[in-house]
């Protein structure tokens, strides 16, 4: 069923031929391996799933309103390069935990600010993707290998055009976002830094002094006296 906006509700740009509210989507469908065209994706909303080449769905929980250039771009994704990072650790990707997708707003939800690209309904936040083995893998976890985020640290950072995690700035230190945002000469943000692991015990004192070090300097006393002063 297509509605109109809310009133007061900003439409995206280019505006949208259909309407699809989030509160009336309750059962995202699925869209098959072959999308539809640009053109026609420009022009509509999505709910929807990627759907990997066997015909498995990859759930996104809670579910996705995005544009269906997005959602295509995603998809892309998830089918190309997850599908071949979860063969590499042995399973299969089933979930993406979304952290937020449609929301009218401000950038980082800030009063008066630049409408988010979540505002045009043409990002994705995702904290972490979980396994056919029950293994879910958050994405900016210092104990999940570092080589393992760097591999979906360099796959995003190439088929988005903005990436945004921890290092970046302070709202995106628990997720990662990812967005299509046009910009003049195709300019693209990647900053996401990927941190090593935290020791497993904080040093709390020097260690000790090793048996053949040479003995330490001592400082030589002043030749004058000090004055005395009883």
């Amino acid at each position: 069923m297509q509605t109109s906006p809310p009133q007061g509700h900003p439409r995206p740009h280019p505006p949208l031929a259909g309407w699809r509210s989030p509160r009336r989507l309750r059962s995202p469908p699925a869209f098959p391996t072959s999308m539809a065209p640009a053109a026609a994706a420009e022009r509509t909303w999505c709910g929807w799933r990627p759907v990997l080449p066997d015909k498995h769905q990859v759930a996104v929980k809670p579910a996705a309103i995005l544009r269906c250039a997005m959602a295509s771009a995603v998809a892309d994704w998830v089918r190309a390069d997850m599908t071949r990072l979860a063969k590499s650790l042995g399973s299969v990707i089933t979930d993406l935990d979304n952290f937020d997708s449609f929301e009218c707003r401000g950038r980082n939800r800030i009063v008066g600010a630049q409408l988010s690209e979540h505002g045009r309904a043409n990002a994705l936040d995702i904290r972490a993707f979980k396994l056919a083995n029950g293994r879910s893998i958050s994405l900016t976890d210092r104990t999940v290998p570092r080589e393992l985020r760097e591999a979906v640290l360099h796959s995003v950072c190439a088929r988005f055009s903005t990436v945004l995690g921890p290092g970046s700035d302070w709202y995106h230190e628990d997720h990662i976002h990812l967005d299509l945002m046009e910009r003049h000469n195709n300019y693209r943000i990647c900053q996401w830094n990927v941190w090593d692991p935290l020791p497993a015990v904080a040093p709390m004192l020097p260690a000790a002094r090793p048996e053949g070090a040479p003995p330490r300097e001592i400082a030589a006393e002043p030749d004058t006296a000090k004055p005395d002063f009883r």
